[in-house]
């Protein structure tokens, strides 16, 4: 395993809130090092995420800054803890091996109370089998070798480890039918896909809602989203795919857009029996 030398976006996450807090508390850079006997450099590197914060170093800033949310100071400085923790999450066995941002996506969605994904091309990433996730990373441009391909295949498959936890994740997937079409791997791979994806379905804290093409149009028309919901909604983040890697935002105009696309998908969606009865239909079509 790769020793970790770049802050993870869960860590450059807390620096930012820090931030944000301090310029909402009309505070300077000086004022903040100050508080805590350090230089502004340092703190300027803290709040980047270069450096981590410590969850005593998070009271200290928020008690000065004046921060009434004690709920989000705890969720912030619990967040201090994990980042700051010599003990790492299972993705970090695979740091150098892997680009950094499938490893954040996993941290987020560990770390997330409630996730909720909108898919377009292919089934959502926590739902896959093992031989469909092959064949999509396989039809990746310019090709990964074999055993990127299979370094690939073994995270996504790590990262179900969601819904063995001992509060597991509360998933919601949007998936539209264009998505549950789509050959990937040929028709038994995908045949076999659909019928795992309607098993899952049936659990209590999975969601899986199909977007027919009924519908026509929608919002964000070809473009995966991931929104997960942190300890407070101050923590919320989207992850949104591109062909360079991943993207994470979290600035409330992008949170308040991206909830109104899910609010969209969630009134356009089929019922979850509704969706069951399509999936089952299309595999028997395959």
């Amino acid at each position: 395993m790769s020793t970790r030398t770049t802050p993870t976006e869960r860590q450059k996450r807390l620096g930012a809130e820090m931030r944000k807090m301090r310029l909402a508390a009309g505070c300077t850079t000086e004022y903040a090092a100050g508080l805590l006997g350090i230089d502004r450099t340092r703190l300027s590197n803290m709040e980047s995420g270069i450096r981590p914060f410590s969850a005593e170093r998070v009271r200290t800033l928020a008690c000065n800054y004046a921060c009434a949310d004690a709920r989000y100071v705890e969720a912030l400085s619990a967040m201090a803890d994990t980042v700051g923790s010599k003990e790492r999450g299972w993705w970090e066995k695979h740091r150098g091996s892997l680009p950094a941002g499938l490893l954040d996506i996993a941290e987020l969605e560990w770390f997330a109370t409630r996730v909720r994904t909108v898919q377009v091309m292919h089934v959502p990433g926590l739902l896959q089998t093992e031989e469909y996730a092959r064949s999509v990373f396989a039809s990746v441009l310019p090709p990964l070798t074999r055993l990127q391909i299979e370094l690939r295949v073994a995270h996504r498959m790590e990262r179900q480890q969601v819904f063995e936890r001992s509060t597991p994740l509360s998933y919601a997937a949007f998936v539209h039918e264009a998505a549950l079409r789509m050959p990937f791997g040929g028709t038994g791979v995908t045949r076999e896909q659909l019928k795992q994806l309607c098993m899952q379905s049936e659990c209590e804290n999975v969601e899986v809602r199909v977007v027919p093409f009924s519908t026509g149009g929608f919002p964000g028309a070809g473009h995966a989203l991931l929104y997960a919901d942190g300890v407070t909604a101050q923590l919320d983040t989207v992850q949104l795919d591109s062909a360079h890697g991943p993207e994470f935002t979290h600035a409330e105009a992008q949170l308040s857009k991206y909830r109104v696309h899910l609010d969209w998908m969630d009134n356009a969606a089929l019922a979850q029996v509704a969706s069951r009865d399509l999936i089952h239909q299309i595999a028997r079509d395959l």
